[in-house]
């Protein structure tokens, strides 16, 4: 179960941070006068609008390949899934990195973003090793 408990924080510290952009955009709206339900206006709500919708995006893959590898390596022990979290824990730190870049200059999210993709792959190719491996009768 502590296992799950470090993977379920993970999960909580991702949401977190989206939780946190959702805000961020709810305050550009009112501070630079973008009301709903535009999407577009001054140039940095619409940086943070697209960073939020950026994470969401990248949240129904991530979250899904984070509990799969966890899932798969549960068996290794605990220090698998510690592996598992501080990689999910690389993806929270490349999405900070991609916000603060693309708000401050959109040319420079490249290293938060792909910070963010090389963690989701690896939890991806994990969970897709897990699951083959565990199809094979031992």
């Amino acid at each position: 179960m502590v296992a799950h408990s470090l993977i379920a924080l993970v999960t909580l510290a991702s949401l977190a941070q989206y939780f946190v952009m959702s805000l961020n955009v709810g305050r550009a709206r009112g501070r630079l006068g973008v009301a709903a339900p535009a999407t577009s206006g001054h140039p940095e709500f619409e940086r943070l609008y697209r960073v939020q919708m950026n994470t969401l995006e990248w949240l129904v893959i991530f979250l899904p390949c984070l509990w799969l590898a966890a899932i798969f390596t549960g068996d290794l022990g605990l220090r698998a899934t510690g592996v598992i979290a501080a990689i999910g824990v690389i993806w929270i730190v490349g999405r900070h990195i991609y916000m603060v870049s693309y708000v401050k200059d959109p040319k420079t999210r490249s290293r938060g973003f792909g910070l963010q993709a090389l963690a989701t792959l690896l939890l991806f190719l994990i969970a897709l090793i897990g699951a083959v491996i565990n199809l094979i009768p031992q």
